[in-house]
């Protein structure tokens, strides 16, 4: 095509397409820019709903309790669970729960706090680092989660049976988690906070729930004679009030032993 233009006309054909190329490239490179670069610090001071998410397998029954001790102390509260028998992909329930933030805001929440029991604490991770909820998520607090996985689930695999996607994704050398603790494990824009308990025996090791850059600690280290299993954890009242008290306008802090 080229050759049959003017020489005029081919140098000005060229120097087009040199700028349109140009261009793409600076779009592009843009864009990647735009996406590394930390989301600002969300809002403290004005609260929005609470989004709980079950673990896995694990329904709106579950939280009941939980859900029950936060409208108490005047918060408003969704219950996310995960799709299906809430043992499959967990970036799917991470879906959900981006859908329901998203709704939140739109319906003039300033931005939610995400509170993920088990594996839905994971989900919330999901959510924060690839969803976009680091822009309007103003505190995260996991409890009792698997962040680097749980040899009860690795037995399982290799069992050969009865571990399904999201048991598959819970295996401590997943592709999953491998990705998501790859980089900052507690992304810019929400504050965070972990807990879990040393009698968890679904959690193994239990300080897997262990979170880099979070405000973590296991709750013997708060409370010492508590004895609390992984399933009571969303139950027990020391828990209640730790998780109402990490929600509130104030940093979150390791709290004092008056929880207990």
């Amino acid at each position: 095509m080229l050759d049959s233009l003017s020489p005029a006309r081919r140098r000005l054909w060229l120097v087009v397409a040199a700028l349109v190329v140009a261009a793409v490239v600076a779009g592009s490179v843009a864009l990647v820019l735009g996406r590394d670069e930390p989301a600002p610090p969300v809002a403290q001071g004005d609260v929005g709903p609470v989004l709980l998410l079950p673990g896995y397998g694990g329904s709106e029954t579950g939280l009941e309790t939980l859900a029950g001790a936060l409208r108490e102390d005047g918060r408003t509260v969704e219950v996310v669970a995960p799709p299906g028998d809430g043992r499959g992909d967990l970036r799917e329930h991470a879906a959900l729960v981006a859908e329901a933030a998203e709704a939140a805001v739109a319906g003039g929440a300033p931005s939610v706090d995400v509170v993920g029991y088990s594996a839905g604490g994971v989900a919330a991770r999901l959510f924060v680092a690839e969803l976009g909820g680091d822009e309007i998520t103003r505190r995260v607090l996991t409890l009792a989660s698997p962040h680097h996985g749980t040899e009860l689930a690795e037995a399982a695999g290799l069992a050969g049976s009865g571990c399904p996607e999201g048991c598959q994704q819970l295996q401590p050398d997943s592709e999953l988690l491998a990705s998501l603790n790859a980089g900052d494990e507690t992304p810019s824009g929400p504050e965070w906070a972990a807990l879990w308990t040393e009698d968890d025996q679904t959690v193994v090791p239990p300080t897997s729930g262990r979170l880099d850059g979070a405000v973590s600690f296991g709750l013997q280290d708060v409370c010492p004679d508590l004895v609390v299993s992984h399933g009571d954890v969303p139950s027990t009242p020391a828990v209640l009030r730790i998780v109402v008290a990490e929600l509130g306008t104030t940093p979150p802090v390791v709290p004092g032993p008056e929880v207990c």
